[in-house]
């Protein structure tokens, strides 16, 4: 069997050289004549993949290491007997640790306390779910909004959008969607924003096409909106400089890149083959490298506080980096901000999740703290 495998996926070629022989082909490099002889293709969100990628190919599988499948023609796939897998929830860690880290950054620079703060959730799948026990833990009121949810379970903890307009920040992990009633491309729009609390904050770590590019712009503008963080920006790679350098915190749509998360998504793939062509998996993932810290030694009596947590995230993961790496580019012409953002993208540094650091010392409702954020608290095992 011949596979092709885009060689920016962590570990893609040494999974799937188990079950064939590995073409390693660059994101850019993919074309229909690439692909043309495989039986199965591997891919990322930048390869979009359509009739006119495989019409003619000898392809019978294809495969995408990521949560979200808009990049990808699933109708005509299965129009053509050609089997599909993507990788829903592998990053969902990795952006619940990005948002943990926005929310302590921006209550750092506000001056606010996120115990008390309200958190708007707009999407309670995976991702949502998972920032909803989180911000819990950080003593956040939440507010929930998942009409397919409500509808599903009748649960009255789903409030409509409209409800969750008063909070203080509102967080979205929705997909891009553009049809139907649950319809999501610009749901945060002119009108939208301008119910939202004055001077509240928006996070956007789903899908750019979720909010109306030049609605934000406005809103932050006109003072409507305090701040934004935003990980996805309508028209990637094009992005807006100008709304870049209006946000907080923007980044290079890279909140689920953790090296873990993207192992994730590698073993589901890599199992969603070797189910579909009936093979038994064999590949088993290799240890992984340790973090950039893989030890923080407290105070023994350091107390449950914002500041020390974003001491403790800083360490681990620290969300100011991307910030400025991709602010640095804000100059730059078009054409050439869309390639280096692209470039970020590809050569993103190596990052661990929370439990890869083991957390010595604190008080024992810190370490309570921390142990519900994720992070490995010493004498236990990792999460």
């Amino acid at each position: 069997m011949h596979i092709v495998v885009d060689r920016n996926i962590p570990l893609g070629a040494e999974a799937f050289s188990t079950i064939g022989d590995i073409t390693a082909v660059d994101t850019r490099s993919f074309s229909p004549e690439s692909v043309r002889h495989a039986d199965a293709v591997i891919i990322r969100s930048e390869t979009a993949v359509s009739k006119a990628f495989l019409e003619g190919s000898s392809v019978k599988f294809v495969g995408t290491a990521t949560i979200g499948t808009d990049h990808v023609d699933t109708e005509w796939l299965s129009s053509r007997g050609i089997g599909f897998a993507s990788a829903p929830g592998c990053n969902a860690n990795s952006v619940c640790e990005y948002i943990v880290a926005a929310l302590l950054e921006l209550g750092s620079r506000y001056g606010f306390m996120l115990e008390g703060t309200s958190l708007g959730i707009v999407g309670v799948g995976n991702i949502g779910s998972r920032v909803e026990r989180a911000a819990g833990a950080l003593g956040m009121r939440v507010m929930l909004n998942d009409p397919p949810l409500a509808r599903a379970t009748g649960d009255p903890k789903y409030r409509s959008l409209d409800e969750l307009m008063p909070a203080d920040i509102i967080t979205l992990h929705v997909p891009l969607t553009r049809s139907g009633g649950d319809a999501t491309r610009h749901l945060f729009d002119a009108r939208r924003m301008a119910s939202m609390k004055q001077g509240s904050i928006l996070l956007n770590a789903s899908r750019g096409g979720v909010v109306e590019t030049q609605a934000l712009r406005n809103a932050l503008l006109s003072g409507r909106l305090r701040g934004a963080v935003l990980d996805v920006w309508e028209g990637e790679p094009a992005i807006d400089a100008g709304l870049l350098m209006q946000t907080t915190l923007g980044t290079a749509h890279i909140a689920g890149y953790s090296l873990d998360g993207k192992v994730n998504a590698v073993r589901m793939i890599y199992e969603a083959a070797c189910a579909y062509f009936s093979l038994d998996p064999v590949w088993r993932v290799s240890r992984l490298p340790d973090p950039g810290t893989k030890h923080i030694a407290l105070p023994p009596e350091a107390p449950r506080s914002d500041r020390v947590l974003l001491g403790l995230a800083r360490q681990c993961y620290d969300i100011t980096l991307d910030d400025r790496n991709l602010k640095a580019l804000s100059q730059l012409p078009p054409p050439e901000l869309g390639r280096e953002f692209m470039m970020l993208r590809s050569g993103y540094r190596v990052r661990r999740e929370f439990p890869a650091t083991e957390v010595f010392g604190g008080s024992d409702r810190l370490r309570a703290l921390i142990r519900s954020l994720g992070f490995t608290v010493a004498g236990e095992a990792p999460h």
